[in-house]
């Protein structure tokens, strides 16, 4: 478990969120969301104005996801309990959970914004596949496709909050257009 990957923020989150007696279950979603995936939509954008739980529904997802967490001890009670898909997934994926808003300390350009979340990054899959060769000045996306030709292992990255960078003093449109396709 690291920064990013299989992080164990995106579940204690959901997990104190679950636990609220004000707490509305939305884990049917979850099995709307794999199965696009499962029909090869591998781009899965959620969309909804300010305030309406793209968060919670980032930190949901990943939680029942990500291995190296107890999903069962959290879901069992949810309606996701009933689906097929649920022994099938919850804890059996390497999940990216990547939340945008937090910038480096003293951040000044994109290029360090970028570097930072890439460089916590490869950390994480250093820790996390120590038995593969893996060259920190390798792109982080042929490190990732290394990691899947050596372990047949996917990824599965949960994006959140990713246009508060766009809101930064700092980004100029070359940056916006960069980001885009870093993304």
């Amino acid at each position: 478990m690291g920064r990013y990957l299989n992080s164990p923020a995106a579940y204690m989150t959901y997990e104190k969120i679950a636990i609220n007696p004000y707490f509305v279950d939305k884990t049917t979603v979850l099995e709307e969301i794999i199965l696009l995936a499962e029909n090869y939509n591998n781009y899965i954008c959620i969309t909804r104005p300010r305030r309406f739980g793209k968060t919670v529904i980032a930190n949901m997802l990943s939680a029942f996801l990500m291995k190296g967490q107890d999903g069962e001890r959290l879901f069992r009670s949810l309606s996701i309990r009933t689906s097929d898909i649920y022994r099938q997934y919850l804890n059996q994926c390497q999940v990216i959970h990547i939340s945008f808003n937090e910038l480096p300390r003293k951040c000044t350009g994109y290029e360090q914004y970028i570097e930072s979340i890439e460089n916590r990054l490869i950390s994480d899959l250093i820790k996390e596949y120590p038995q593969i060769e893996i060259d920190e000045d390798d792109s982080l996306w042929s490190i990732l496709f290394t990691i899947c030709v050596e372990t047949g292992e996917q990824f599965v990255f949960v994006l959140d909050e990713w246009d508060y960078v766009f809101h930064q003093n700092f980004m100029t449109d070359n940056d916006k257009k960069k980001y885009l396709s870093f993304l």
